[in-house]
Parts: structure tokens; sequence; C-alpha cells
């Protein structure tokens, strides 16, 4: 294995992809396993000392990620393209590092992006399917109109304060964020929610789905949908989408470390008994 070189550290920027569903979300926990944990562990044994994963956003649990992004510091002599060859050699199969490089020492996998995009992917048939249950929420009980779920997003965008779905526990200091675009449409049996925004308030995503079914079951207008987050009724927003359902698409910056993974063209689609990803 390469030493370290105690004279000099370098950053080197990770695209991550991983499976939630056997990880208590991206961020460290005291008592369950997570995603950076398991990656810090890896890098830390590899390095002979502890190192800090820094990510460009916090996934919760049973979340997925195709392209994850996140930076550490290293003294190694290790070549910045070679981590994701050494890292996915001693990573279980629920994690998969798609490309590693060298960055300047200012840039930030959070502070740097500039845009986040989830999808969230709603699996309508009546006969439940195994090989999307951990990919998409089952829900047949109503029909879905995606063309309301579509029209009720479109207010969203631009500068808005979107109170009304965070989740209690957050640290952020405010709820203000930039809507940048938000689509739903029909794909078969599938019906995808996909928002981009610059940056996403804590369980925001999993709430705002939530309201979007009755939106779309007719239960709740659009009018009415729209002046629930306007006002920010937080109290009216009662419950949440399930996890599975939910992917971590993309993360943009101004100048992306890894060009391949900027474009918004690669995203993560499911189709009936098969799965695709970053097609």
């Amino acid at each position: 294995m390469f030493s370290a070189d105690p004279e000099s550290t370098h950053r080197v920027a990770l695209v991550i992809q991983y499976l939630g569903t056997g990880f208590y979300g991206w961020q460290r926990q005291p008592n369950h396993p997570s995603v950076q944990q398991t990656i810090e562990e890896v890098i830390a044994k590899i390095c002979g000392k502890p190192t800090v994963l820094h990510s460009a956003g916090r996934t919760d649990t049973g979340v997925h990620a195709a392209a994850q992004v996140a930076h550490f510091d290293t003294a190694s002599l290790i070549p910045a393209h070679r981590w994701a060859k050494v890292l996915n050699s001693h990573l279980p199969e629920g994690i998969l590092i798609c490309g590693s490089t060298e960055v300047p020492s200012d840039w930030h996998a959070r502070f740097s992006a500039t845009w986040r995009r989830y999808r969230y992917t709603i699996y309508t048939a009546a006969i439940p399917n195994l090989f999307i249950k951990q990919f998409s929420w089952h829900y047949y009980h109503d029909h879905l109109d995606e063309n309301l779920i579509h029209q009720s997003l479109q207010p969203m965008i631009g500068e808005q304060d979107m109170a009304a779905f965070q989740r209690a526990g957050s640290s952020r200091p405010h709820s203000r964020l930039e809507m940048q675009e938000a689509l739903c449409w029909r794909d078969g049996n599938f019906v995808h929610v996909e928002v981009q925004a610059s940056g996403f308030l804590y369980g925001m995503i999993r709430l705002l789905v939530g309201q979007l079914i009755d939106v779309g079951c007719s239960r709740l207008s659009i009018e009415a949908f729209t002046d629930r987050w306007q006002q920010k009724r937080r109290i009216e927003v009662k419950y949440a989408a399930p996890p599975q359902g939910l992917c971590l698409l993309k993360i943009g910056y101004a100048d992306h470390p890894f060009a391949e993974f900027g474009s918004r063209k690669q995203t993560l689609s499911l189709k009936d008994h098969q799965i695709i990803t970053l097609v």
C-alpha cells in the first residue's frame, strides 16, 4: 500500500452510489450503520488515521443515491484517480464509488454545490413487484393523475419558503431555498416526481410527496395545496411518503469535477422487472 507524505495533503472528491436499504442514512450515527461511517472506516484503515468525509447532501434512512458527491483530505500517496478502485475493493456491495479525482483545497462538496436533484418513484400497478420493491412506493389504492401533480408543482418555481415541508429537528437557520425545476410524469405503471433546488430541507421531499398523493387523487385541490405551503401551515402536512421511493440523482457544480455525472440527462430509471441505473 502507498505510504503517506506528512508534509503534504490533497483533497479527493468521490462520486458515490448507494442502496439506502441497509443504512440509517448518510450521516454517521452513534449506534447504527451509515454510508458515511462505512466509507470513513475504510479510508481510515487504508490511511492509518481517522478521516472525515464531507458530502454534498444528507439522505435519510432507506433513501438511495445515484450520484452523491463527497470529499476528504489525505496525505496518502495513492493517486486521486486510484481511490475509487481502492475503496471498491473494501466496501460492501451496497456502496459503489463511481469515480475519484483531485480537487482544489478550497473546493467543498457541500458549499461548492449549486443544485441538488431528487426523484421520487411511485409504482401504481395493483400487483406488487418484488424486483422494484426497495426502489419505489407501491401505491395502488387510488388512481393518480400525474397532470394534476405536475400543475401543482409549478407555482413552487423560484425563491420560496418551504417551511411547510420541514421535519422537526432541523438545524438549518432558515427554510428558504431556490426551486429550480419540478416535474411529474407517468411512465407506464410508474409515476415520477423530480425536483431540483439549491438545497433541501430536512425531510422535505417525502413530506411533499405525501401531499402530492392527495392532489393526484383529487382529495386536495391544487389551490388548497398551494395555499397550504405558501402560508407555511406545517400542522396540516401530516404524513411523509416512505423512504425507499426516494433517490438523490445529481449534484450540480459550476465546474463539476465529474463531468459525466453533471448532466441532467443521466438519471435513474425503473422499468417493469428490471432496474436501469444512470442511462
